[in-house]
This record gives structure tokens, sequence and C-alpha cells, in this order.
């Protein structure tokens, strides 16, 4: 019998978020959200309800998923936006306006981490999670297509960020916390 684990032995959404030491009242935002919400539902808890959490995909079916759930659980701090994260100025959400900003198993592409810059405040963290390049077990994209620890870190390093923390995100993931400590 194959056995496949779940969602949080994959990913534990709460143990990563413990790292960015969210609070109630913060702003945060999910860019490339999914359909399950994995980071959105437990970031809306610790926030509370007078937090927010934008939940951002391209995908209308991954947004709709989030907004039955949204009604399902009555949470009135989540608010879905569609856009594609890799064109700035794209995810309708004010400039500077987010204390943590998460790109989690996107690839960590250039244009969605100056997205991402945009939306953050002086201050504020960006989360990043994917998948390790050496764990396979026949779970997530081909290894071909993962991107690894240090070309993520290559990749943010133009963008003038302090690297705040470096994890195991668990047997099959990465983490890494940069801070925005200059206002672009």
């Amino acid at each position: 019998m194959i056995y496949i684990p779940t969602s949080s032995e994959l990913l534990n959404s709460d143990k990563v978020l413990e790292k960015l030491d969210l609070r109630a009242g913060m702003t945060v935002t999910d860019l490339g959200c999914g359909t399950t919400g994995h980071f959105v539902f437990p970031s809306a808890k610790i926030v509370g309800e007078n937090g927010k959490v934008y939940a951002v995909d391209i995908l209308k079916s991954a947004l709709s998923s989030i907004e039955s759930k949204v009604k399902m659980q009555n949470f009135n701090n989540i608010e879905t936006v569609w856009s594609d994260i890799e064109v700035f100025g794209g995810a309708k959400i004010p400039d500077e306006s987010c204390d943590a900003v998460y790109l989690i198993n996107v690839h960590c592409k250039p244009a969605m981490i100056k997205e991402a810059l945009r939306l953050l405040k002086k201050d504020g963290k960006l989360l990043l999670v994917d998948w390790k390049v050496s764990a396979t077990d026949n779970l997530g994209p081909a290894t071909a297509d993962r991107v690894s620890r240090e070309e993520a870190k290559k990749r943010v390093k133009e963008f003038q960020l302090k690297l705040e923390d470096e994890f195991d995100a668990g047997k099959y993931h990465w983490g890494l916390i940069f801070k925005k400590t200059i206002k672009q």
C-alpha cells in the first residue's frame, strides 16, 4: 500500500508561520495561494479580526475554492484577489500595506519578488518556501522544475533584502525569511 502524506505532513503551515512572528492586527498576502489556502486560513486565525489576509491567485477556480471555505468557516478577514503575480502592480493591493508576503511553491521568480516588495512595508518580511531539490518520494514537481534554496537567495540578492532566517520547512521543503530594510 502506498502512503500519501497529508498536506500538513508535507508542509506544516503552523510551524512555518511561527517563524514570522505574526501578531493580531497585521496584514499579510499569500501570492499564489492555490486552492486550499494552506497558509491563508492559519494566517487569518493569527492576525485575527482586526488583521487582513489577501489570498492572491491567477486561477479563478482557486479563488472560488478559497471563497467557499471563507463562507463555510465564517472568516471576515480574508479577501481574494485575482492577479498574475508576475505583473508588477497587478495585484490590486495598496503599495507598502503588508507586514508579510508569502511566495510558496511558486518558483520564486524575480518578477514575483518585485511584486512582493511593492506590497511590503519597510521592515516587512518576505517568506519564501519551495520544494527541496533533493526531496523525491515521487511527490511535488519534477526535480528539474524545482528552485534550490541557494538559487532563491541569488534571485533575492538584487533586491537588497536582509536574510533573517533559513530553515528546513519539513522533509520536502526549504524556507527563507527576508526583511525589507529600505523603502523601494
